[in-house]
């Protein structure tokens, strides 16, 4: 089936007389193919960090072999400390202050009105989103949970729900709608300015380390992992375009090698890990979540310059970023924002907080 996919994808990328598939993905989004090129090689040069925090997993789950399924066991407890709805609104209200007085002015709005659908119910799907239409304004479904996770997760949909707000403000219908290229942006620096915040008035060590580990789980998930997805689908297709026959034994050894290169010398590579690939699914919507990396990256960038410049970052990233919906190329916003991720500098500025919040983590542990 996978063979098939990678076929069916190369043939359109012949006949519509593309250079490969991954050129012809990138097109709609007029994204260079360097930006793709930069986001792995930049991941590679810290890998290091990486090797280092699976190290440090070890050495805090006592184990003499870490397996890939340890990756999912908590090393820090949790602090069973509450956050009601009410309090978590309060909190994410406090930490987007440095977004301005209309920014959290409009967030306060939408969790205290009828933006939100906030409790689990009978029937009520799981998980969380933001969606919307055009005229209207933004609709968000939680299933809050008096929990951090849950604090987290509003204010994640929130930065998606004042992404669609700003854009269908200021943008016609035909530009109002945004690629995925920076759909996770906002979201994802509104949980960073929270975990700065919470850091920042947090006087429990408990607490501390696991907003800690949290927050590198975060990067490892979403960074580092989505950036080894992109390095496999990167491969097979090449190998494919010139002429390797992939078998399920090939692709397996390729996720193997990648997974050896990403997790470091104190991860144990099993042999049922090697087949992970046939489950993911974004594997069949070629070239997509490159962005995933990309995006986060670019979202921890503008939160780095929100903290260190303050109101002229803001107004750069609502005015030029927040407000552009899809009126230029993503690249365009997001370089019109201060942040330009057709070089490896966002990556590389992400990468570097992971590595200073890992200082952190190790000291205390």
């Amino acid at each position: 089936m996978f063979q098939g996919h990678l076929k069916q994808e190369s043939f359109y990328a012949k006949v519509r007389n593309f250079p490969s598939v991954r050129a012809m993905h990138l097109h709609s989004g007029n994204i260079p193919e360097s930006v793709y090129d930069n986001l792995i090689e930049t991941v590679h040069k810290h890998l290091p960090a990486m090797h280092r925090y699976v190290a440090l997993r070890k050495k805090l789950l006592g184990l003499d072999r870490l397996h890939m399924f340890d990756l999912y066991v908590p090393v820090v407890e949790e602090t069973g400390k509450s956050y009601p709805y009410d309090e978590a609104k309060e909190i994410v209200k406090a930490a987007l202050a440095p977004m301005g007085e209309e920014y959290v002015k409009v967030v306060s709005a939408g969790m205290d009105k009828d933006w939100v659908d906030v409790f689990e119910n009978e029937n009520k799907r799981s998980g969380a989103y933001s969606w919307g239409a055009y005229g209207t304004h933004p609709y968000v479904l939680l299933n809050h949970q008096d929990n951090i996770g849950s604090m987290f997760t509003l204010a994640h949909e929130m930065g998606h729900a004042m992404h669609t707000y700003y854009s269908n403000k200021t943008q016609p219908i035909t530009y109002a709608s945004y690629l995925i290229f920076v759909a996770e942006v906002a979201s994802t620096c509104n949980e960073s300015r929270l975990m700065h915040y919470l850091m920042e008035n947090c006087t429990d060590e408990v607490e501390r380390k696991y907003l800690l580990n949290h927050y590198l789980e975060g990067f490892r998930t979403t960074l580092f992992r989505q950036a080894m997805f992109a390095e496999f689908e990167m491969i097979v297709h090449k190998k494919l375009a010139e002429g390797e026959n992939l078998t399920k034994e090939s692709i397996c050894q390729i996720y193997h090698d990648l997974n050896v290169l990403y997790h470091g010398p104190d991860m144990v590579v099993d042999e049922e890990i090697d087949c992970e690939w046939m489950r993911i699914p974004h594997f069949y919507t070629s070239f997509y979540v490159y962005q995933y990396a990309t995006g986060y990256s670019a979202a921890i960038a503008f939160s780095k310059k929100i903290l260190e410049e303050g109101k002229p970052a803001v107004d750069r990233y609502i005015d030029n970023f927040l407000s552009g919906g899809g009126s230029k190329d993503p690249i365009d916003l997001l370089k019109a924002a201060g942040v330009d991720m057709s070089t490896p500098e966002p990556v590389d500025d992400a990468l570097k907080v992971f590595e200073q919040y890992l200082d952190l983590f190790e000291e205390m542990c």
